[in-house]
């Protein structure tokens, strides 16, 4: 796993031992960008279930401001922390060890919004628990002309979320990408 482009363009990045955390693959990752482009410069990111940081760090690398990476595993935040050291994006990120829950909820009570929300939970998630937190990203965090990037087993059936609409959605061998907008947003 690497960073694709920008300023740490070629770094390679730590990834985890055994199954624990699944990092999105280079493959997944570069199709994700091509299809956000330019939008993700001067950007305030959020990166869910983060694991090894992999899409908010591209993010950075590609000219986002700021991210915000969100993991509940102490594995994952010690990966995310290295990751963001080796490419020498760790004055622009904050990274939060909480349950993801009660970590948006801390985001949600500082008023935070963000123009792109990265959103990778374990494929194993019930959906009640996934509603739960896409309705928090849609309703608090969300920026009124942001986007939300779901990824999901592509087998699953898209999320219909209150307040959002799919833009788009890929299939990339076992992954979907789902891409959402807020309704109304032009």
């Amino acid at each position: 796993m690497r960073v694709i482009a920008g300023v740490a363009k070629g770094r390679k990045l730590y990834t985890p031992k055994g199954i624990s955390v699944r990092p999105t693959s280079d493959r997944v990752k570069e199709a994700m960008f091509n299809i956000i482009g330019p939008k993700v410069i001067d950007t305030k990111v959020l990166d869910v279930f983060a694991g090894t940081g992999n899409l908010g760090i591209e993010a950075l690398s590609r000219g986002a401001s700021e991210a915000i990476f969100i993991d509940s595993k102490a594995e994952a935040i010690e990966l995310i922390k290295k990751n963001l050291e080796i490419t020498g994006l760790k004055s622009k990120a904050i990274v939060i060890r909480a349950d993801v829950e009660k970590g948006l909820k801390n985001l949600i009570k500082d008023k935070q919004k963000f123009n792109l929300i990265f959103l990778d939970p374990p494929y194993g998630i019930s959906v009640s628990f996934l509603n739960a937190i896409l309705f928090m990203l849609s309703s608090y965090l969300l920026d009124a002309d942001g986007l939300l990037v779901l990824e999901r087993p592509a087998k699953a059936n898209p999320m219909t979320v209150e307040g959002l609409e799919i833009e788009s959605i890929r299939i990339y061998g076992d992954t979907a990408l789902m891409f959402y907008r807020k309704k109304g947003h032009e």
